[in-house]
């Protein structure tokens, strides 16, 4: 079954996904698309804070929809798209955050967390949190800088930005390089 772009463009959402899961006819999600990616952007921009990271996030939930809108009942396209998006953000967010926890040795996100610590576990620790401090001191000024307000202050790219004055891709690769050699650091005093 063909449509044109008219035909599409008058159609309600609900009968845009009804359309998609009967025919798979990918300018169904097409059309939501046009609709609401700049709805699906600002929350992305909202939980990433960088143009570039929302606008790829926003391209995966819509490759996502083409699976999702075959097999769910939705009856409010809009409020299920929101509802999609936040989930798929926080499941995002949350994979971003094992990644740099793994990479780094450290769990970052204690405040969420209640510990029961014998004293053999405090010390272990404590020495774990030394020999990420030794190493942070290591680093170049510019990889640490960069390290400690993004990691421990939570600040954007573009807060970074504005508070160093340096620019994007610096931020980026001054923490990418940073990351990588303060692992570098803590293995090599790994004992």
């Amino acid at each position: 079954m063909s449509f044109s772009n008219t035909n599409i463009g008058q159609l309600s959402d609900k009968d845009l996904v009804l359309l998609y899961k009967t025919t798979h006819d990918k300018q169904m999600v097409g059309e939501l698309y046009k609709r609401y990616a700049h709805l699906v952007f600002g929350m992305c921009l909202n939980y990433f804070k960088d143009r570039d990271d929302a606008k790829d996030i926003v391209l995966q939930i819509f490759e996502k929809l083409f699976e999702e809108l075959k097999k769910r009942e939705v009856e409010n396209f809009k409020a299920w798209l929101t509802f999609v998006v936040r989930n798929y953000c926080i499941s995002e967010i949350r994979k971003i955050n094992t990644q740099v926890n793994r990479s780094l040795g450290y769990e970052y996100e204690v405040k969420q967390q209640v510990f029961v610590m014998d004293a053999e576990d405090a010390k272990e620790k404590e020495n774990s949190f030394e020999k990420l401090e030794n190493a942070l001191n290591n680093l170049n000024p510019f990889q640490k800088k960069c390290i400690e307000l993004f990691y421990f202050k939570n600040m954007s790219y573009t807060q970074i930005v504005e508070i160093t004055g340096y620019s994007v891709n610096e931020v980026k690769s001054y923490i990418q390089n940073g990351k990588r050699n303060l692992k570098l650091l803590i293995l090599e005093n790994h004992p």
